[in-house]
């Protein structure tokens, strides 16, 4: 794999966390691990809100995509991962290389406006409950979720095409675990200026357009909240929020941290943490704040349990 003049290389070799035997190994049992815990409490979560007819409300609705994203992106990365710690040949193609970062970057971006989506849910069902069944009707839901993948899959295809026409000819070596945005401008030998503004736009316009949402939809919840007499009232209302606030901060942080910086400024070690974080932790984090901290669905467990058990049990 030598140097080569204006013409893509015809695959990568993903350099990875570590060279450490040992820690490789360490690394696989621990990734796996939670690998196959993210795909237990998202499937769950998934199985649950669907079996569960009290569970069949837009919040839940909303819940059950995130779940799907948070099992999707995490398939796409993890997997490949476990693979290239156990193995001496950590060969990926051009073709899967910008496969996996097309995926990565459309369940991403997707998940952004979801939560936005998820966002409004919590504005209307505090601000204007008399109507909530109303305004989130299914046909309101339906486009919200349409309209997030669409953002996705558009920014995944536009940063797909600008990546296809970079050259890479002087080394094919991406230091980093999987085929991410930033290491492979890095990578590139031709000059990625307009690639890296036009990311750089698309990423602050997700941002900028899904956090105008969120931070409008909860300053009227906390305006809402602040009216309300009883303490009881207030610390519902703010339960109800508590799960989705926590999830939009840990996801927002680490992916705004990683995206919003220019190629110079990219870090191996920070870098490959906040990924390791995003790809791998916080899906398996999202099913247990929507879990752990509800009632309902804890409730719909038993519920789904005993059917299964049967009427005679």
């Amino acid at each position: 794999m030598g140097s080569r003049n204006n013409t893509n290389v015809p695959d990568f070799i993903l350099k990875g966390l570590t060279e450490s035997e040992g820690i490789r190994q360490v690394l696989f049992t621990l990734f796996l691990l939670i690998y196959l815990l993210t795909m237990l409490g998202n499937a769950g979560m998934i199985l649950i809100i669907r079996l569960d007819l009290q569970l069949h409300t837009p919040m839940y609705f909303f819940i059950s995509h995130l779940s799907f994203l948070d099992l999707s992106y995490s398939t796409v990365i993890t997997p490949k991962t476990l693979e290239n710690l156990l193995s001496s040949n950590k060969y990926i193609s051009f073709i899967s290389c910008l496969g996996q970062m097309s995926l990565f970057v459309f369940f991403g971006v997707t998940e952004f406006f979801l939560l936005s989506s998820m966002a409004y849910d919590r504005y209307v069902a505090i601000c204007n409950p008399l109507h909530y069944r109303v305004v989130m009707s299914k046909r309101l839901c339906y486009a919200l979720i349409t309209g997030s993948y669409a953002v996705g899959f558009t920014e995944s295809l536009v940063i797909v095409l600008c990546m296809n026409n970079l050259h890479f000819c002087n080394s094919n070596v991406i230091y980093h675990f999987f085929c991410d945005l930033t290491p492979l401008l890095a990578l590139s030998c031709t000059d990625t200026r307009n690639t890296e503004i036009m990311i750089f736009i698309l990423t602050g316009l997700n941002v900028m357009v899904s956090l105008i949402i969120i931070s409008v939809s909860y300053g009227s919840i906390l305006s809402t909240i602040l009216k309300i007499n009883s303490t009881s009232g207030k610390r519902k209302a703010f339960s109800t929020c508590a799960s989705h606030l926590l999830g939009v901060t840990i996801y927002y942080g680490t992916t705004t941290f990683t995206y919003s910086k220019p190629k110079k400024s990219y870090s191996l070690g920070k870098d490959q943490v906040a990924s390791v974080f995003y790809t791998m932790v916080i899906p398996l984090l999202n099913p247990l704040i929507y879990s752990l901290r509800n009632k309902e669905v804890k409730n719909a467990l038993i519920r789904v349990m005993k059917k299964r058990e049967g009427p005679g049990n």
